[in-house]
């Protein structure tokens, strides 16, 4: 008898949503980690950056998340994957950001804050690094750092809005946005998506998730793996709240606690949707197979209570 080889996993088993004019499996790809990162001893090699892109929509990957700020001075997120997919293939969605800007020496001591006249030349200079005649999906990311910023998005969503009317982008989404800025956002023009920190053990935006539950808009967490951010920026160290918990329900399914905690993200909703990031071709393969993973009541239940204990 021959041995049989288990099928691949593909992003086809998470399921889909749709995003504007796109209909996209729910695990996607983030391209932040593509050309490493500043402070990184050297970039990530360029070949093996490619080889990962174009191996992830092998795997069915059709959401890549992007932006122009995503570069280190010898490389560019949206180069690579320019190199790795043009001509793109017609079920491919590729997402950008726009409002920060950094400078050209790679730090990310961010530059002021794009003003909603200055939204256009960010948007056109995504359309040209990636070579596309529009951009199907920009999110406005509102504040350059890692905390939420006050005010109201409205005359920025307007700007976007009115570059949607004129053939640049085809859908608009926000970005570390408040429930309040959200709900602002959507009352000015239609919005497909929200991007906000989310994760197993950060639950500050369950606002946020309900909201867009409510109004059939995406919710894409990122940063999805816990409260730190381990190898993303310098002497962070990994979230450890509820590791046990998390290693048994991920022996059980013979999985990582990394995939775990992708599976545990898109079990909040259809509408939720995952964009983790690598540069590396096996971990690709595992956040990949994640969104098959079925998780039972109980499992369920294990890991909401590690996120309530994170969240006193």
């Amino acid at each position: 008898m021959t041995a049989q080889t288990a099928p691949t996993l593909t992003a086809r088993d998470s399921g889909t949503w749709t995003i504007g004019d796109h209909t996209v499996n729910r695990i996607g790809f983030g391209a932040m980690r593509l050309t490493g990162m500043p402070w990184d001893e050297k970039p990530r090699d360029r070949d093996a950056a490619i080889a990962v892109v174009r191996r992830a929509v092998e795997l069915g990957v059709n959401h890549i998340d992007t932006a122009a700020f995503y570069f280190v001075p010898t490389r560019s997120a949206n180069e690579i994957i320019g190199t790795a997919l043009h001509p793109y293939p017609d079920d491919v969605l590729i997402a950008t950001k726009v409002g920060p800007a950094r400078p050209r020496s790679g730090s990310f001591d961010f530059e002021p804050y794009a003003r909603p006249d200055q939204l256009r030349e960010q948007v056109e200079e995504n359309i040209r690094q990636l070579g596309v005649d529009a951009m199907g999906l920009v999110n406005l990311r509102w504040g350059a750092g890692m905390g939420k910023e006050s005010g109201s998005v409205a005359e920025h969503v307007g700007a976007l809005s009115d570059l949607r009317d004129a053939g640049l982008l085809r859908s608009i989404g926000v970005s570390n946005v408040s429930t309040e800025q959200l709900a602002e956002a959507i009352d000015t023009t239609p919005i497909a998506s929200v991007q906000n920190r989310y994760g197993l053990t950060e639950r500050d935006d369950d606002g946020v998730l309900a909201l867009a539950r409510e109004r059939g808009v995406a919710f894409v967490p990122f940063f999805s793996m816990g409260r730190s951010l381990p190898n993303a920026v310098p002497g962070a160290e990994a979230d450890e709240t509820g590791a046990d918990e998390v290693a048994a329900i991920a022996e059980s399914h013979g999985a990582t606690p990394t995939q775990i905690r992708l599976a545990w993200t898109l079990h909040q909703g259809e509408n939720v949707l995952a964009i983790p990031g690598t540069g590396d071709l096996a971990h690709l393969e595992q956040n990949v197979a994640a969104g098959a993973i079925r998780l039972t009541d109980e499992e369920l239940a294990t890991l909401d209570g590690i996120a309530a204990g994170a969240q006193r």
